[in-house]
């Protein structure tokens, strides 16, 4: 798996700023959204609408540049939701292609 370490924020994973059009669905709810920043442990979105889903629902994010991402809600408010990627096996190679292939620079998102 991902090795974890705190930022100086606190946070789990260093975030990219990103701008990624997606599509979040929850249930039979489809809702166009954009990726604001990503780690390697998840993801913010920004809401373009309102959808049900509660915090540790799962919700399915879909995208060109990370295809079908199973994602779990860590919070949402204000138009914005916080997920937490699933770390399955395959989840993490998903990850790992995308930053190697999108951000192959910053040091700190190199697997360990």
């Amino acid at each position: 798996m991902l090795a974890i370490q705190q930022s100086a924020d606190g946070r789990r994973a260093q975030r990219i700023r990103c701008h990624i059009r997606a599509t979040l669905q929850f249930l039979t709810q489809k809702l166009d959204c954009r990726i604001i920043d990503i780690s390697r442990t998840g993801m913010a979105v920004q809401l373009h609408g309102w959808i049900e889903a509660k915090r540790g629902s799962t919700v399915i994010l879909t995208c060109p540049e990370l295809g079908h991402v199973e994602c779990s809600v860590r919070w949402y408010r204000a138009g914005k939701m916080g997920l937490e990627f699933e770390q399955t096996s395959n989840m993490v190679a998903q990850i790992t292609a995308y930053f190697r292939n999108f951000h192959r620079d910053p040091k700190n998102l190199q697997p360990s």
